[in-house]
């Protein structure tokens, strides 16, 4: 028996000035990319985990993730998708893969589609199982070429590698012959805000989620997940959508359209309204004044790591110093000439620095001035890490090279690669403790959080100008379906679910 298994994983911000090429992707290839999944707390990792238990031969084309950024380069997609399609060629038993579900490419607008259609091309009849993101963005095409498609329900994410042993599971009872899984498909006209999707607080999101297990627990349905969506994607099919997969068409049907429809009555709870930024700061300075330990996080979530941001825009920071806050650390924001700046001058030399505001965001019309800085450069190093948990947990990680500014009033941590702060190592690698400052400034939304906000005294979210605001009137949608609720309010629609 052989499985093809692989992973190509990326979240496509249309709007995101930062390029996507394949060295983004870190690709792993044939053997490296079975070490890579191998144990890793990934879907692909839960299939190699199956494949093992099968007794089944493992082909691993490609192991691949980048983060959220611009448009894929096309001859990265092909190259990715040619290895799979390849494997999947020579002949197999089963496709397992770990996609994440909003891929656009410089010229596909539905990257996993695409790849989908192509083994469905070369493989009719093998048993095609998916695991996905939350936040995809499902299309038609996505789900009339896979049997078994299988999303997160948690976001901060922390069950990739349950979501594959779910994949795995009805997969393998494929392989048994006790099952011909039915899909169906249900797509509100609706955008979701990424901050009213946190499946761990009380709200429409949770309450979903809650809805999709029970629907689960119904005799002969076994998978129905809710997608969030990426909002951030110029595409036609952008926004929320159920799958479920039954024994039957019936019930996936009824428990899609049952699912989709709470999604759809809840629709107002999932836009998020920002507030202005200079009156976070100055909610930011009351909580820093109220009793409790730790820092205040100010979390700037229109330059997210994790959503396609710069991770270089100064608009929080230099809030923050301008209404005369200090003991701040805040970081990692993206420089490469900053840091090369700081390692030139060396540790202790004093300096004054342009730092971030560098790169142009012309989709959206954004172009800035970097903020001048005056400092000593405390720390120099390489910008590697392990992450101690509880999302990829174990990941070695790089910044790339990094370099710590004090200002005296402020503790820049500046790298050379965009970086989501997914562990308190990232400043303890470099000589910070962010439990121990006033202020911690994030380029981050909600993948912090598990770390973070444990050893906070409070958390402000706060509304930079930058390509992963929430502000939908900074962005010109031109292919999005329409009409799209929250765009545009008076909607007719009746909750549906469709199949393949």
């Amino acid at each position: 028996m052989r499985f093809v298994v692989a992973r190509m994983n990326h979240e496509t911000n249309t709007f995101s000035p930062v390029p996507t090429p394949l060295a983004s992707f870190n690709p792993r290839w044939g053997r490296d990319a079975l070490q890579a999944g191998e144990g890793s707390s990934t879907a692909m990792g839960a299939f190699l985990a199956f494949a093992e238990e099968r007794g089944a031969e493992a082909s691993t084309p490609v192991f691949a993730t980048a983060n959220p950024s611009g448009p894929v380069a096309d001859d990265a997609f092909e190259a990715m998708a040619a290895a799979i399609v390849d494997a999947v060629s020579q002949g197999c038993d089963a496709v397992l893969l770990d996609l994440h579900g909003a891929m656009v490419t410089e010229s596909l607008d539905d990257g996993e589609g695409e790849l989908l259609a192509r083994i469905r091309a070369v493989a009719p009849d093998v048993p095609v199982g998916v695991a996905l993101d939350l936040h995809g963005n499902i299309t038609a095409r996505m789900v009339a070429n896979a049997d078994v498609l299988v999303g997160f329900k948690t976001y901060p994410h922390v069950d990739m590698a349950e979501t594959g042993a779910h994949v795995a599971r009805l997969v393998g009872r494929m392989l048994d012959g006790r099952l011909a899984p039915q899909r169906a498909w249900c797509h509100p006209p609706q955008l979701a805000h990424t901050l009213r999707m946190n499946t761990g607080i009380p709200g429409a999101m949770q309450d979903a989620i809650f809805a999709a297990r029970e629907a689960e627990a119904r005799p002969g349905v076994l998978a129905v997940s809710v997608f969030g969506g990426f909002p951030i994607a110029d595409i036609p099919e952008a926004g929320v959508s159920v799958i479920a997969i039954a024994e039957s068409a019936d019930l996936a049907v009824e428990a899609a359209r049952d699912v989709g429809r709470l999604l759809w009555e809840r629709r107002a709870e999932f836009v998020y309204h920002e507030e202005p930024l200079s009156r976070s700061i100055m909610a930011a300075r009351a909580a820093a004044g109220r009793a409790g330990q730790g820092p205040v996080l100010l979390l700037d979530h229109g330059d997210n790591c994790m959503s396609g941001g710069t991770c270089d825009t100064m608009d929080v920071l230099g809030e923050a110093l301008e209404q005369g806050l200090d003991d701040i650390v805040a970081g990692p924001i993206c420089d490469p000439d900053a840091v090369a700046a700081m390692m030139a001058a060396g540790v202790g030399a004093r300096v004054t620095l342009a730092i971030g505001n560098r790169v142009a965001m012309p989709r959206i019309g954004v172009w800035k001035r970097p903020l001048e800085l005056d400092g000593v450069v405390q720390v120099l190093g390489d910008g590697d890490y392990t992450i101690s948990g509880p999302t990829y947990t174990g990941m070695r990680c790089s910044m790339g090279r990094a370099a710590v500014l004090d200002t005296g009033r402020a503790r820049v941590l500046v790298t050379e690669l965009p970086h989501e702060p997914w562990d308190l190592a990232v400043f303890t690698s470099v000589g910070l403790d962010p439990r121990a400052c006033r202020y911690l400034i994030l380029k981050s939304r909600m993948y912090c959080r598990p770390v973070f906000e444990p050893v906070a005294r409070a958390v402000v979210e706060c509304a930079s100008r930058g390509v992963t605001s929430s502000d939908y009137k900074l962005f010109r949608f031109e292919k999005l379906a329409r009409p799209i609720y929250p765009l545009q309010e008076d909607i007719p629609w009746r909750p549906e679910a469709v199949q393949p």
